[in-house]
């Protein structure tokens, strides 16, 4: 038993020797690192690259209409006679993040052209497109798009369209989906 009180004693003396230079460690604070990821797209964008351009004509005795295609083909109604020069449907480019699709709003009343020099005026109605309006019909092949835009011009007679340039704006929205 003398052993067992030695023993007892020594391990006394061993915790009070060891114990204040073995003391508990504090945890300490574990550290991670985190990613981030954030992409910047290419701004949804459009502008004109050519003007809707009716050409040279002239009104005969009853006026008529000028009927041009997206794809730049025109035919006449009424009395109207065509003029040298060309004409062409206009053209936007559309741009933005690859392969998104937008929607093409087209304008949905007349539009007036305005004579430069007097009051008279004409109208432009029937406004298409190719690719077609409507929600989702343009797609952004590569990021970028070319959209061909026609319509018809109503013409009145000489007396109500006389001779002279014919100016006026439209909007048409893209909208991105």
């Amino acid at each position: 038993m003398k052993w067992l009180k030695i023993l007892f004693f020594s391990l006394l003396l061993f915790f009070q020797i060891t114990g204040k230079n073995a003391s508990a460690q504090p945890f300490s604070p574990a550290s991670a690192t985190g990613h981030i990821f954030a992409e910047i797209i290419p701004v949804f964008a459009a502008s004109e690259t050519a003007q809707l351009n009716f050409g040279r004509f002239s009104p005969g005795p009853q006026g008529g209409r000028i009927i041009l295609t997206p794809q730049s083909t025109v035919s006449l109604t009424g009395s109207i006679f065509s003029g040298p020069g060309t004409h062409n449907a206009a053209s936007f480019f559309v741009s933005g993040d690859a392969e998104a699709t937008y929607s093409i709003n087209l304008p949905e009343s007349p539009v007036v052209l305005k004579h430069t020099t007097s009051a008279k005026t004409m109208t432009i109605e029937d406004w298409n497109s190719v690719p077609a309006p409507g929600i989702g019909t343009g797609t952004l092949q590569d990021g970028f798009q070319t959209v061909y835009v026609g319509a018809t011009l109503n013409v009145g007679t000489l007396y109500d369209n006389p001779v002279g340039i014919y100016t006026g704006t439209y909007t048409i929205t893209f909208d991105f989906n």
